[in-house]
């Protein structure tokens, strides 16, 4: 894998990668399919062979042209266009902070985001779940990953954003009314039943005969506030898999948001003291 340090100026080109992506995805509406290839760029790791996951290989014609990727190159070009303009920011990177924002720009949860990935030199092997089996696929090919049955119930929760096309898959339609806003629909769409208008795939329906499953499907559905909490962690777990990610970047990012933290804090006090200052005169 290519080395990728992340240093001063990475994350710098990253934060105006960030606003790059913003930008993109609010003109396009395009946090769904966005959201897609960052979930399958990082879901083909296999935790107990070390291999696949976030690594950017999803760009590599053998796996974007797989079955399960279809629809995904317009993805990779929209990332293209913002990697054009960054070209140090690793596609790994890239592809995992187009999820994050994806999510933040439709409502969702503040996702934390450590920088740090290293790019893949080929495509990856690794199966994606199939959406036409049951609980027991979802809980084998997810537990592969090193993934829990919470973050299972949690990160199927990110189909409230967009829809299945035909030509892409052989189902149609949106799971939620509102396909481009992040919230908890998905589950109470799930519990109200199947509607004509609305989507629900086999293993959809699988998180509600599961008894594992379906408490996490009822407490999404009551409380988004929890399901925000939970997707957000889950999100951050699948977009790290397999990276040993350099502490030191996760401090600088954290400090560089506590920093501005502070400017922000200082600049309403200048203004709230020379307000009182001006109107006591």
């Amino acid at each position: 894998m290519a080395v990728n340090v992340v240093d001063a100026e990475y994350l710098k080109e990253l934060e105006k990668a960030r606003r790059d992506l913003r930008a993109l995805i609010s003109s396009r509406n395009c946090a769904p399919i966005m959201l897609r290839l960052a979930w399958h760029d990082a879901g083909t790791y296999d935790e107990k062979k070390k291999t696949g996951g976030p690594n950017g290989s999803i760009r590599f014609k053998d796996e974007l042209n797989r079955p399960h990727n279809k629809g995904l190159e317009k993805a990779v070009a929209f990332c293209e266009e913002v990697k054009t303009k960054h070209p140090r920011v690793s596609y790994a990177d890239l592809y995992q902070l187009a999820g994050v924002v994806a999510v933040e720009v439709t409502g969702g949860p503040t996702i934390p985001f450590t920088p740090g990935r290293k790019d893949a030199e080929s495509a990856d092997e690794g199966d994606l779940p199939d959406p036409n089996q049951g609980a027991s696929h979802l809980r084998t090919l997810f537990s592969r990953m090193g993934l829990t049955d919470k973050d299972i119930v949690a990160l199927s929760g990110g189909h409230t954003l967009g829809r299945a096309h035909k030509e892409r898959s052989d189902f149609e339609g949106p799971w939620t009314r509102d396909p481009l806003k992040f919230d908890n629909s998905y589950f109470v769409e799930l519990l109200n039943g199947e509607t004509p208008e609305l989507l629900q795939l086999k293993t959809d329906k699988a998180l509600l005969g599961d008894p594992k499953f379906e408490p996490y499907v009822k407490l999404y559905a009551k409380d988004e506030d929890v399901f925000f909490r939970d997707y957000a962690f889950s999100h951050k777990k699948l977009s790290e898999l397999g990276c040993n990610l350099p502490r030191k970047a996760a401090a600088t990012v954290k400090q560089q948001a506590v920093g501005m933290a502070v400017v922000a804090a200082a600049v309403i006090f200048t203004i709230c003291y020379e307000a009182r200052r001006i109107g006591g005169k």
